[in-house]
């Protein structure tokens, strides 16, 4: 069977348990992104199933998520979310996270960047638009065969978001002021915590959602910054909770105000 660029198609391999696109194709390889998962693979030609492109993103399960968790008294007050600066490699995932900003009206600013190139442009960014969150997210994996998971070295982006949060961390070091949320698929959590970020992946080195970043952002955004945020219901909002993302306690971003 021919595939061609674009097509939507699964790994027989892995029993067809996860939507990807193809990217490229060279030869009998072919270079895959992850429809909702952040992951990028690559597959023999022969292993490949074609999928349909009608209903494989599953976002309106995670907008309900939100929409069940909060309720905001619109009778008298009025409220001023967080204002959210958001990094991410992939152009296609940062459009979906903004669009999931703009669903909560939460005022948000994109820059699709390389992951190595985040940690030598953020502090500008954090200069000029003075963010309440900063979300540094993209593609990373864990390399298992390449030996411990507790050794940097052995995961595809991870210390490029380590050196970026350690830059915004820098920039600012209350993470009341500043809430940083990094990391991608398998990325190294420990390590990111580690270096200042309030939220991170992935405690159990699994795939995250190509919205948790925004969930977690929207969540803090939201959260009266007056009070400590309820952290195991705001993990618990994400895709894969506690497996996929992690975080520490901290209050949120939002102003309320009275009256309208």
């Amino acid at each position: 069977m021919f595939f061609h660029v674009g097509d939507y198609v699964s790994r027989n391999s892995y029993q067809n348990d996860t939507i990807f696109k193809i990217v490229r194709i060279e030869g009998d390889n072919v270079y895959l992104k992850g429809i909702n998962i952040r992951l990028l693979a690559d597959s023999k030609m022969d292993d490949l199933r074609l999928e349909e492109k009608s209903d494989l993103r599953d976002d309106v399960e995670l907008y309900e998520r939100m929409e069940n968790s909060f309720s905001l008294d619109r009778s008298e007050y009025f409220y001023l979310a967080g204002k959210v600066v958001h990094f991410d490699s992939d152009e296609e995932y940062i459009e979906r996270c903004l669009e999931f900003y703009k669903k909560f009206h939460i005022m948000c600013y994109g820059v699709c960047i390389p992951e190595e190139d985040i940690a030598g442009e953020i502090r500008h960014y954090l200069e000029e638009l003075s963010p309440d969150i900063v979300v540094i997210t993209g593609h990373d994996a864990y390399y298992k065969r390449k030996g411990s998971k507790d050794d940097l070295s052995n995961y595809k982006n991870s210390s490029s978001f380590v050196d970026a949060v350690k830059v915004a961390r820098s920039y600012e070091k209350d993470s009341d002021k500043l809430a940083i949320i990094a990391g991608a698929c398998q990325s190294d959590y420990e390590e990111l915590i580690r270096a200042g970020a309030t939220f991170a992946s992935s405690p159990k080195r699994v795939n995250i959602h190509a919205l948790d970043p925004a969930i977690l952002a929207s969540s803090l955004a939201l959260a009266d910054r007056n009070k400590v945020i309820d952290l195991l219901g705001i993990i618990e909002k994400t895709k894969y909770g506690k497996e996929g993302v992690g975080g520490i306690m901290t209050k949120g971003s939002m102003y309320v105000g009275y009256p309208r």
